[in-house]
């Protein structure tokens, strides 16, 4: 019996932006778009500004930690002698690279910013500007791969920042020089910052790997399980709490900022 062989049928080749869907397809990307765009534009412009970032125990968290600087917070001293004189200076330059690093290889931040920056694709069954699709196994974007590298240092920024709302704690007398036990509206603001961030690193994909991915069976052992368990927890919430860190963080430096210039006042609590 002669056997009938399959017809492939091409699928048709779409132009930028040709589709057949009804719905509004581009809300979600552009969306994304005015989203990260605000932000990266606001941080640019807050991490070239290099002042009104701390106010009393308060420490910007675009800034934190302060490795080098003139506030109070500085670990290790005012600025350097070293920085070239026909470059500005902010603290921020020499840290901000670790937590932009950490969202920008991020796996879900990835996603996001291929369909609303570059349209790769604008989102399913929708024509794309290019051809070709090379992927992330050449450069530039096998960089990529350095993600789970940033996640280190993410983790680490969380040590700072919680170290960051401790001072938030401590208000000092301005004609005693003594600080004293205190809640300020900014302490609330930064101690939610750290929750917000906690939840974002907490759910890493390399993170979850990590703790019990390498495995092929995790059963057997508990404390591994248990540790898969939590980060698979906050994983489910990925985007949820990549874009409430990302608002938050942003919102908790204009706090410190607006308190700084005497805009806003910042009310004790307690």
């Amino acid at each position: 019996m002669e056997q009938v062989q399959p017809v492939q049928i091409a699928a048709p080749v779409r132009g930028w932006g040709q589709t057949m869907r009804r719905d509004a397809w581009w809300l979600q990307p552009l969306a994304v778009f005015l989203g990260l765009s605000t932000a990266i534009g606001y941080m640019t412009w807050a991490a070239l500004q290099g002042e009104f970032y701390h106010f009393g125990p308060y420490l910007s968290p675009l800034y934190s930690p302060e490795l080098l600087g003139g506030s109070p917070h500085s670990l290790f001293g005012p600025q350097p002698t070293w920085w070239p004189a026909l470059l500005p200076f902010s603290p921020a330059f020499l840290i901000l690279w670790a937590p932009a690093g950490f969202r920008v290889t991020c796996y879900y931040y990835r996603g996001a910013y291929y369909k609303a920056m570059w349209a790769d694709p604008s989102t399913c069954a929708v024509g794309e500007p290019r051809s070709t699709f090379l992927g992330e196994n050449s450069f530039p974007l096998i960089i990529q791969n350095i993600h789970r590298y940033f996640m280190y240092l993410a983790l680490l920024f969380l040590v700072f920042l919680t170290y960051d709302v401790w001072n938030a704690l401590w208000f000092e007398d301005a004609a005693t020089g003594v600080a004293s036990f205190g809640i300020g509206v900014g302490t609330l603001v930064l101690a939610l910052n750290v929750v917000l961030l906690g939840s974002y690193s907490l759910g890493c994909h390399s993170l979850r790997h990590l703790v019990g991915g390498r495995h092929d069976r995790i059963a057997g052992l508990p404390l591994q399980r248990s540790c898969y368990d939590c980060v698979s927890g906050f994983n489910r919430r990925h985007m949820l709490y990549a874009w409430m860190s990302l608002a938050w963080v942003t919102f908790s430096d204009v706090y410190v900022r607006m308190c700084a210039m005497g805009i806003w006042t910042d009310f004790r609590l307690l």
